[in-house]
């Protein structure tokens, strides 16, 4: 068959599952030229939408998290022929050639850096696993393991291994995954352990406190989650924004023009009694000095809010406001939420990406990415109206 009626076979189905995907949407636009014609968009409280039929000029990234999307040139297309002008890969499946096919097309590429969850350094580092408040290793929460970040040798592999990624492809930015204490907070109800009370642990808080603790690691866990337990969440806070410096300070050696993304925990600082700075050790302001974007993570579906899209954006309302960030174009800080259209947990159905992307970006995001390819590209109706929604807020050719 020829190329040119190949190219049109294929453009023919697509408008026609695209059209039939967005009838079931329930949006009642219709599709010219790829762009949505029709009313202004109107939400209600719980996210009720139609979808937009002008550009949001402050989203400046409509990404894809989940490795290069070789799915799309499968079908002859390119990724902007759906909009899409960046990607998120991890650091261990980079390829110096992928990576410069994608920059050839206008795509930007960013690494994504497992932090704290190389779990492979405990096989012959078993010392470096967090400890419980019973002193003994603390179990993996549904799988999700952890390792201390008191460790100096685990601490010198993660920055060893930043640096190499860095030194060796042309990427864009890094991403900092997983960069919290041992837990598994990706679920409705979440699993926070309390660690890590390492002798390791215990030795720096005495050093850094100036407060005497007993020998005994139940006794004093008992003192750090009861009277010295602010005392306690702050340090450990302060050990995982160190972090961070560092990595900022390797990355502004190693390759300067690119950014410092962190994913992270969409809670706001109230949320399961103070979990993101007690049970997690996150503390986003103090990270914001060193941190380029902000990529929360609201997974509304795996979260337990499938039939409210809207919880979205009053994450990210409560985000900016906690980092004092509206989305403005001279902030130097981002956010770039990460939202999810994949099913896991509850299924998302394909009536719901428009919402989905909608709250996703709203101000002050200023870029958004979707939750994750490998699940979306296994249904490739949620990727055509992906491709709509984001055809739609492009402004002119970015």
């Amino acid at each position: 068959m020829a190329r040119t009626q190949q190219d049109q076979i294929i453009n023919r189905d697509t408008a026609l599952s695209r059209r039939a995907a967005l009838q079931r949407c329930g949006v009642g636009l219709a599709v010219v030229g790829g762009l949505f014609s029709g009313g202004q968009s109107a939400m209600g409280d719980r996210g009720e939408l139609q979808m937009p039929n002008e550009p949001r000029p402050w989203i400046n990234v409509r990404g894809i998290y989940g490795g290069f999307p070789n799915e799309i040139l499968d079908r002859g297309l390119t990724p902007a022929d759906l909009g899409v002008n960046a990607i998120w890969v991890g650091s261990g499946g980079l390829k110096a050639d992928e990576i410069a096919r994608y920059h050839d097309w206008g795509v930007k590429v960013f690494a994504e850096f497992n932090s704290m969850h190389h779990a492979g350094y405990l096989k012959e580092h078993p010392e470096a696993a967090p400890v419980g408040s019973d002193g003994k290793p603390c179990p993996a929460p549904e799988g999700w393991q952890g390792v201390s970040p008191h460790h100096s040798g685990y601490r010198r592999n993660r920055m060893e291994e930043f640096r190499r990624v860095l030194d060796s492809f042309e990427i864009d930015g890094i991403w900092l995954d997983y960069h919290h204490a041992h837990a598994s907070w990706e679920r409705a109800v979440p699993l926070l352990p309390d660690t890590d009370f390492s002798e390791e642990a215990i030795r720096q808080f005495r050093g850094r406190s100036g407060i005497d603790l007993p020998d005994d690691v139940q006794k004093a866990a008992k003192q750090l989650l009861g009277p010295l337990e602010d005392a306690w969440t702050q340090f450990r806070c302060g050990v995982f924004t160190d972090w961070v410096r560092e990595y900022r300070e390797i990355l502004d050696a190693t390759r300067p023009q690119a950014l410092l993304g962190t994913f992270h925990c969409p809670w706001s600082p109230e949320d399961f009694d103070g979990a993101l700075r007690r049970k997690l050790a996150i503390d986003l302001p103090a990270q914001k000095r060193y941190v380029d974007v902000f990529s929360t993570m609201p997974y509304h579906a795996r979260f337990g809010h499938l039939q409210d899209p809207a919880w979205i954006s009053r994450r990210l309302l409560s985000l900016g406001k906690e980092l004092h960030l509206s989305g403005s174009p001279d902030e130097k800080t981002k956010i770039w939420p990460i939202v999810q259209l994949a099913d896991w947990g509850e299924p998302v159905p394909v009536e719901q990406v428009p919402g989905v992307l909608d709250h996703g970006t709203r101000s002050p995001a200023t870029g958004v990415m979707i939750f994750h390819w490998s699940g979306v590209s296994r249904q490739w109706e949620k990727v055509e109206v992906m491709a709509d929604f984001y055809r739609s807020i492009r402004q002119g050719n970015s």
